[in-house]
């Protein structure tokens, strides 16, 4: 019960909502990269080109749902999507580097471990970073000391206030 006095206030709906469309993007992440790493030429391959297809698949399917039901969308929308596929990356780089570190430095190379080692404690700390990135950065109001930069822009295509 002590546990969620302390949790309490830190499940909003912005937070509640951004795991929702990352859990959806994590059920597409893992299942394409377990798909990838058993059917087809992939299959033989290095688990990272897996990982690669996989977290592609992944970032389209959060982008939309974020922009969509997270946070509004802005009106610099290339702004949105670069600073988004740049964290993205930096946060898929922490989900291949504890990869690398399982399969071939520390010789796990069961697909139980890569789907530890990338799909659980990879993605743990590349959804904190990813959180903490979106609002600050991608999905937070541009500077409005630029013209036509800061404006919101709801779903619905009008400006916000």
């Amino acid at each position: 019960m002590r546990l969620m006095g302390l949790l309490r206030p830190l499940l909003t709906r912005e937070v509640l909502t951004f795991l929702a469309v990352g859990g959806t993007g994590y059920v597409v992440d893992v299942a394409a990269f377990n798909l990838l790493r058993v059917e087809g030429p992939l299959a033989t391959m290095d688990p990272s080109v897996a990982r690669t297809l996989a977290v592609v698949a992944a970032m389209t399917v959060t982008y939309t749902g974020n922009r969509a039901f997270t946070w509004s969308a802005s009106a610099n929308r290339r702004r949105e999507v670069g600073l988004f596929v740049l964290f993205n990356v930096i946060a898929f780089g922490f989900s291949v580097v504890t990869l690398v570190v399982s399969h071939d430095l520390l010789g796990f190379t069961s697909r139980l471990a890569d789907n530890i080692s990338a799909n659980v404690i990879g993605l743990a700390l590349g959804t904190a970073f990813r959180f903490v990135t979106y609002k600050a950065f991608v999905f937070a109001p541009a500077p409005t000391d630029e013209p036509g930069r800061g404006t919101r822009v709801p779903l619905s295509g009008t400006p916000a206030p």
